[in-house]
């Protein structure tokens, strides 16, 4: 069951080891650099933005990207160490801000102890059963005395073996270390489509007898999201369909896109239903969303839209200044920046959109219909989109979009029963019905929430 925290959440996320600047290639002989306690004074930006939950992550020791753990147990040196994070994660739930870790557990890196035990030892190695498909007789790419399988391909990541009881073990214990010390409130599951579902099972189970109200989402690309989230697996899943819908759909002038997916997704015989999967519009994986835009003004019903639709809505770091960045020769740096949350506030790229994902967070929290209401479509163009949010016992909210550069104009059934309706987008703008008809006009590249006006 969907912890109840999670359905009135919006989240942050970070990369630390971007935003904080570490160098590429980790030491392990160097002391530790606390770099998080960089992270202080993001915690009043990001709450100042009416964030209530961070996902953080990958923090653990590793050799490079973080994505190639060489520690479970260790904070990575290059961001401090378990007491630097511990404290952190006091400021944030001080701030009322709920924690998420990243959780690689589908590979490590080479220098993980047990591998390298296995380097050193080969068939005498008590951990040679630890990691995938590991075979002597035939060696690596990297000329290895044995061959195994590495995370698509990429043998500097060394797939475990989850169904081996000691690595189950190793990883199980870790969880509740990360729980006992930093008191975290959930986990990203990275790569969670590699993972074997037996191994998700007995995870949740791990989880949730220490704590019943633990959040577990895993990163899933592609395939039906119920295989991985349901009452026994993950709370929730990344949202990667919708997510090339979100923008895609303004690029190419078609609502129609996302339109269908959110009726495949979300309506009334919608397949995801009764799911908060975790709705994105960039991430550390993919190009800023304002880079893939052609007008930054098309970031305004990208986030609105992102704000009302079902699901947990998430920013990227710096994605609320309109921050640019594409790969470049396979590179994900550019997505992953330091940032200096000062020089940021002062010279954004586009200095109107914090307080309009500010202004949708706080309609959030005040719209029950926005967190738990049934999704209905009742108008789509190719540059306009309007659905009602209808939840039991709640009357409804009505979202409008216009991603065009002129005034769009609505004529829509009103729902029974309501004489005004009030704008909560665009405070003091009411409208009232004409035989049974709302009549209004979107601005361009702009939207409408209408809600019924109080007496």
């Amino acid at each position: 069951m969907t912890p109840s925290w999670i359905k009135d959440s919006v989240f942050y996320h970070i990369y630390p080891l971007g935003l904080c600047g570490a160098s590429e290639q980790n030491d392990f002989h160097l002391p530790d650099e606390p770099r998080l306690e960089q992270l202080y004074p993001w915690l009043d930006h990001i709450q100042s933005l009416g964030v209530n939950a961070l996902y953080i992550g990958p923090i653990f020791q590793a050799i490079r990207h973080g994505y190639d753990t060489v520690d479970y147990y260790r904070v990575d040196r290059r961001l401090g160490n378990n007491a630097t994070f511990a404290d952190f994660a006091r400021a944030a739930h001080q701030h009322g801000i709920r924690l998420v870790l990243d959780a690689v557990f589908n590979h490590v890196g080479r220098d993980f102890w047990a591998f390298q035990d296995v380097l050193q030892y080969g068939e005498g190695s008590a951990y040679k059963d630890w990691f995938y498909g590991l075979r002597f007789g035939q060696a690596s790419p990297l000329g290895d005395p044995f061959t195994y399988e590495g995370w698509q391909g990429h043998y500097g990541l060394v797939k475990l073996n989850l169904s081996h009881p000691d690595v189950r073990a190793h990883l199980f214990d870790a969880v509740r270390a990360w729980m006992d010390l930093f008191e975290i409130d959930g986990l990203r599951l990275d790569a969670a489509d590699c993972i074997d579902l037996g191994f998700l099972q007995a995870l949740r189970q791990v989880t949730q007898k220490k704590n019943p109200e633990f959040w577990l989402m895993g990163e899933v690309v592609h395939g039906d999201y119920r295989e991985w989230a349901n009452p026994q697996t993950l709370d929730s899943v990344t949202n990667y369909e919708i997510y090339k819908g979100l923008y895609s759909s303004l690029v190419e002038a078609n609502y129609f896109e996302v339109a269908y997916e959110l009726k495949r997704q979300f309506g009334e015989q919608g397949i995801y239903h009764d799911l908060w999967l975790y709705n994105f519009v960039d991430n550390h994986d993919v190009d800023r969303v304002a880079s893939k835009l052609e007008k930054s003004s098309l970031l305004y019903p990208l986030y609105i839209l992102l704000f009302t639709m079902p699901g947990v809505p998430s920013i990227y770091y710096g994605s609320e200044w309109g921050l640019r960045g594409a790969k470049a020769d396979g590179s994900d740096a550019p997505l992953r920046p330091a940032l200096d949350l000062t020089q940021a506030k002062r010279h954004p790229l586009e200095p109107g959109l914090p307080r309009i994902i500010q202004q949708l967070a706080q309609i959030r929290k005040t719209t029950p219909a926005l967190t738990r209401g049934d999704y209905r479509e009742v108008y789509v163009a190719h540059q306009q989109l309007a659905f009602q949010r209808e939840m039991a016992g709640q009357l409804t909210t009505l979202v409008c979009l216009n991603s065009a550069e002129q005034n769009a104009s609505f004529r829509i059934n009103a729902p029974d029963g309501v004489g005004n309706w009030q704008d909560l987008l665009n405070p003091g703008e009411q409208f009232s019905p004409d035989q049974g008809q709302l009549s209004f006009t979107v601005p361009p590249t702009w939207g409408r929430i209408l809600a019924p006006a109080g007496d």
